[in-house]
Parts: C-alpha cells; sequence; structure tokens
C-alpha cells in the first residue's frame, strides 16, 4: 500500500506530461497547416490584414518554437521538428516540381523569407555553436581536409552501422527507403544553384559532378530514376516528397543547410567543404545499405542505388577534394577555413541525421 502511494504521484505526473505533449504536437500541427494555407494565398503579401487572425496564430507558435529549439540546450524534439518542416516549406519553393503553377504564386513573398531568416538567424547560430570556430582557423586547411578524408573514406564500423548490416529487416530496410527518398529522388537540385558564374577548373569540376548525379542528361541512368526502381521493387510510393512525414527533423535539417549554403554565395567555401565531405563519406554509408539488402536476398533493382553510388561516389570524393576544396584554399587562403567548417557542419549534421534515421528504423520494427 504504501510503494502504491510512492508511485502514484510519479503516475500522475507521467499522464499530465503526456498530455501537455500531445497538446504541444496538436498546437505544433494547426500552426503548421495555418502556413500551408498562407502559401496558397493568391498574393499573400497583399493580404496579411486579411489573414490577421491565421498570421498572428502562426507568428505566436513560431516564436514559441524557435525559443523551446534553440534556447533550451539540445532543444525540444517537436518545435525542431516543426520548424525544419516550416523553413522546408519555403525552401522548396526554389525548385521547380512540375506541379501546379499556382503553388509558386508567393515564390518571391517578403513574407516568407522574413520567416525564413527568422528561423534560419537563430538556427544557425544554434549549430554554429557546437564547432570550435577559432580551432578551425588556426589550422593547415590543406592538411586538416586531406586527414579527415582518409579518415571518413573508411571509417570503423559503428554500433549503427553493424545494425544496419547484420539486423535490420526486409520492413525496416522499406523504411529507411521511404525516409531516404526524402533526397533520394531529388538529389543534385541543390548543386545545380551553385554552378552560374566564371568559368574555371572548380567549376567544371562541380559541373561533372552535377552531370553523373544527372545519368549526363538521361532519364534513364539518372541516379533518382535507380532510386525510383528501388521504392517500384517494393511497390512504395516514388512521388517526391511522397514520405514526408516518416522524415526526422535532422533529415530535413540537412537538406535545409544545403538550401542555405548554395543560395547565398558567401557560403560557397562552406557549400564546397561539406559536399567534399558528403562525396568522400557516401561510400561507407551505401556499403551498409547494400551489405543489408544483400544479407536479406532482396533483387538487383532493389539495391542498384547503392552499388551504383558507391562506384560514382568514390570517384566523386577524389574530385572534391583534388580538383575542388585544395584548389580553394589555396585561391582564399584567408578564408580557406570555412572549407573545414563546411566540412565538419556536413559530418555533425550527417552523423545526427543518421542515428535519427536508424533510431526511427529500430522503432518501426
Amino acid at each position: 500500500m504504501q510503494s502504491n502511494l510512492v508511485m502514484f504521484p510519479n503516475a500522475e505526473a507521467a499522464g499530465k506530461s503526456t498530455q501537455t505533449h500531445e497538446r504541444t504536437a496538436t498546437k505544433y500541427n494547426s500552426a503548421e497547416q495555418q502556413f500551408i494555407e498562407l502559401l496558397d494565398t493568391e498574393d499573400l503579401d497583399n493580404k496579411l490584414d486579411v489573414e490577421v487572425a491565421k498570421v498572428n496564430e502562426f507568428e505566436r507558435v513560431l516564436s514559441m518554437a524557435i525559443r523551446a529549439a534553440y534556447q533550451n540546450g539540445y532543444g525540444d524534439e517537436q518545435a525542431h521538428r516543426f520548424l525544419q518542416r516550416i523553413l522546408y516549406r519555403i525552401n522548396r519553393l526554389k525548385l521547380f516540381w512540375y506541379d501546379d503553377l499556382r503553388h509558386y504564386t508567393n515564390e518571391r513573398s517578403l513574407y516568407l523569407h522574413s520567416c525564413r531568416d527568422q528561423i534560419e538567424a537563430a538556427w544557425q547560430e544554434w549549430e554554429i555553436a557546437q564547432i570550435d570556430v577559432t580551432a578551425l582557423q588556426q589550422l593547415d586547411v590543406k592538411q586538416a581536409l586531406i586527414e579527415r578524408a582518409s579518415v571518413d573514406l573508411d571509417p570503423p564500423l559503428s554500433e549503427d552501422s553493424r545494425y544496419i548490416q547484420e539486423e535490420m529487416t526486409e520492413a525496416g530496410y522499406r523504411h529507411l527507403l521511404a525516409i531516404a527518398s526524402f533526397d533520394g529522388l531529388v538529389e543534385g537540385s541543390r548543386l545545380s544553384r551553385i554552378l552560374g558564374g566564371t568559368a574555371n577548373e572548380v567549376q567544371c569540376t562541380l559541373v561533372r559532378v552535377l552531370l553523373e548525379e544527372y545519368g549526363n542528361g538521361r532519364l534513364s541512368r539518372k541516379h533518382s530514376t535507380f532510386f525510383a526502381q528501388m521504392l517500384a521493387e517494393f511497390g512504395m510510393n516514388t512521388k517526391p516528397e511522397g514520405y514526408f512525414d516518416l522524415v526526422p527533423w535532422e533529415v530535413i535539417a540537412c537538406g535545409n543547410h544545403n538550401f542555405l549554403v548554395t543560395e547565398r554565395k558567401r557560403h560557397f567555401l562552406r557549400y564546397s567543404g561539406g559536399l567534399t565531405y558528403f562525396e568522400v563519406a557516401g561510400p561507407a554509408a551505401y556499403r551498409n545499405y547494400l551489405a543489408a539488402a544483400q544479407r536479406l536476398r532482396l533483387s538487383e533493382a532493389a539495391m542498384g542505388y547503392w552499388e551504383l553510388h558507391i562506384r560514382e561516389d568514390e570517384r566523386h570524393g577524389r574530385w572534391m577534394l583534388d580538383d575542388v576544396a585544395l584548389p580553394l584554399a589555396e585561391q582564399y587562403p584567408n578564408d580557406a577555413w570555412e572549407l573545414v567548417l563546411g566540412y565538419d557542419q556536413e559530418k555533425l549534421m550527417g552523423d545526427r541525421a543518421a542515428k535519427a534515421v536508424v533510431r526511427s528504423i529500430r522503432e518501426y520494427e
């Protein structure tokens, strides 16, 4: 009896905590729906006074989420998810989706840009605080990049990697494909946004990377086509963003970060460093997925994307290091440390996203 009296307050507290969590989730979901309605409002900037109640409520929740996510240590998971989804809905307007042209009516909305800037300012300050920028500024940049690439090309097998290779079920593999389709069905699109400008060897190398991602202009050879074939093999949805609601905020954040550093040319070195890490480290991750598919005895179509990427990204990694990152370090000696910042940020955010994906798979299984 005494034990029950001790336990009851804890149970009551747990119940209240669950109710609070559910109320917060409902609030964020409602605010996201309000934002979607604002996105679809014809000539939004000139109708803000008409939608004042909706705008005020959305902005109230937005401010609450920014405080919860970025001013409280690691932050609240629901707040992170809400903010990254809102930011992505704004950022995706920078790409053309071959859909209803009316969806782009607010592409250059000043209000949407103000929402984007408000989220990005707080989020980027939070992200950069996790890296010792002063230490990076003291590095021998070329040596630092070479050493990092050497380690990340063939890293030791982590616990999560071993789980994927040895334990993940076919259901977990399908869940992995669903989450990975968020990037896999539109990959390379953000790279296209930094290719314009003066011609030189660095630019031409980046163009070569993009061309290979796009199958040299042949849809049948485009990397996203191979990803769609993996989905189709399981009868899954092959439409881009078809599984958006499954995607952890950590994965969406990687996409939003890429939108930021490709949209602002001042971050060109940072993006180039990040892409160097992405191409260098990609094959190691894809080998995990390929090993899982082979263990599960899946068809060639169900794993072809990984095989292609292992082969091509090993080459892309060498290109990015030797023909992009290192030449840029020589060209911009005073700012070259930003290449390492981009590299380390991409690794930090990528590792965080990978852990979130494995966590999601385990929960699904």
